[in-house]
């Protein structure tokens, strides 16, 4: 049954990218949720304390294509070692001056740098498996497979930040987050053999070939959407857990949602599908929207465990249809780039909506904060089927002659 994940694994090179790519993107689980937890836990209150998560995460949606794009002109190896050392010493910084109670904006801002310098792993995984593998079903398989590794860092993430922050210290599940993104990122920069080529003006792939926003655009609107979904139900599952007397649950909380997606995920990359990224795209948001919805009568920590579950089914192949779509759309010297503003349009959406929903927990209580995660699955859905998703045209690693054979 794992067949078609052991064949893209046994590629040179590929086992160990990925691997390490998994570390590297532990990040992204614990840095919005560190911050949240770290100032909270201080005294302050849920809305600043997701304020200053709000800036992380909103300089990383601003630079990210930015990052994207410089490691599709000069070389994953040259770009990601000098991100990662940015964001390493702004979250030291960070933990510094919130344990020494600076005033605003200082923390802010060194939330802010540290968002600007957090390496987009996710999409340098995504690219390399493109060079490997475009034009190819398997390509699809690796993308499946990287959507289970990002929800195995969404499982294990929010487990480290809060046993450290809760059992050990509050800066604690910040203060790793760090460490295994500059562990992960070194190791991951380091293997140069398997990064996609440097392409330059001489190359028939130019690397300023226009990037078609007209197909872009739309995806990014509705991971805008997205990320305030995610963003935000993070904030409330914690809002949640703590005024159960449980805070302790949020990581196990958030890990049980995102086994959901991963489990959807491994499906995903089984199946040799027949509808295009498009439709699929617009199916996995309209289940989002659905599934989001029963949050609201969660009425203790199991039931909103069992919902949360059930939820994450919706995450996995949604994204996996979105990278899939991008792919087959982008310019090949610009895919990084093209990846990095999904990125983009997530981590957008959930700057506000962690803010939101920290704002709603404070003036209506944490049960009323899941208003904010199910009215963004709604607004997305909305979007998907609202505007101009077009079947691509050019390249494509899903939509291969129908004499051929399936990669399964």
């Amino acid at each position: 049954m794992l067949t078609p994940y052991r064949r893209v694994l046994s590629l040179p090179g590929a086992l160990a990218f990925s691997l390490t790519g998994l570390v590297a993107r532990l990040p992204i689980s614990m840095v919005s949720l560190g911050i949240v937890m770290l100032i909270s836990l201080t005294g302050e209150s849920y809305g600043y304390a997701g304020t200053v998560s709000a800036a992380n995460v909103l300089a990383a949606a601003v630079f990210s294509p930015w990052q994207g794009r410089l490691a599709d002109r000069f070389g994953q190896h040259r770009v990601l070692p000098v991100s990662i050392t940015v964001f390493g010493v702004a979250i030291a910084g960070l933990i510094a001056v919130v344990e020494l109670g600076a005033p605003t904006p200082v923390p802010h801002l060194l939330s802010a740098v540290a968002g600007a310098g957090l390496p987009q792993i996710g999409s340098c995984v995504r690219a390399r498996w493109a060079n490997l593998l475009s034009g190819t079903r398997e390509l699809q398989t690796a993308y499946a497979l990287e959507a289970v590794v990002d929800e195995a860092v969404f499982m294990t993430g929010p487990i480290i930040v809060t046993l450290l922050a809760t059992a050990v210290d509050p800066l604690a599940g910040l203060g790793s987050a760090a460490v295994f993104g500059v562990l992960g990122t070194y190791a991951f920069a380091a293997q140069r053999r398997t990064q996609p080529p440097v392409l330059t003006t001489s190359s028939g792939d130019r690397p300023d070939t226009p990037i078609g926003w007209q197909t872009l655009l739309p995806v990014c609107l509705a991971a805008i959407c997205l990320g305030t979904l995610f963003g935000s139900n993070e904030v409330v599952t914690f809002a949640f857990a703590r005024s159960h007397g449980h805070a302790g649950a949020t990581g196990l909380l958030l890990a049980i949602w995102a086994l959901g997606s991963l489990l959807a995920g491994l499906l995903t990359g089984m199946v040799d599908w027949k509808a295009s990224p498009v439709q699929r795209f617009r199916r996995g948001m309209i289940g989002l929207a659905v599934v989001m919805l029963p949050l609201l009568i969660a009425g203790n920590l199991v039931a909103l465990g069992l919902l949360l579950f059930l939820a994450g089914f919706a995450i996995s192949p949604t994204l996996v249809a979105s990278v899939s779509y991008i792919e087959s759309v982008v310019p090949a010297a610009r895919l990084t780039e093209g990846i990095s503003w999904l990125t983009t349009g997530l981590a957008v959406g959930i700057a506000p909506g962690a803010a939101i929903a920290g704002h709603v927990i404070d003036s209506f209580g944490a049960s009323a904060g899941f208003w904010v995660p199910a009215l963004a699955g709604v607004t997305g859905a909305v979007v998907a089927f609202g505007t101009c998703l077009n079947a691509p045209s050019g390249r494509t690693g899903l939509e291969l002659s129908a004499h051929e054979p399936p990669a399964s």
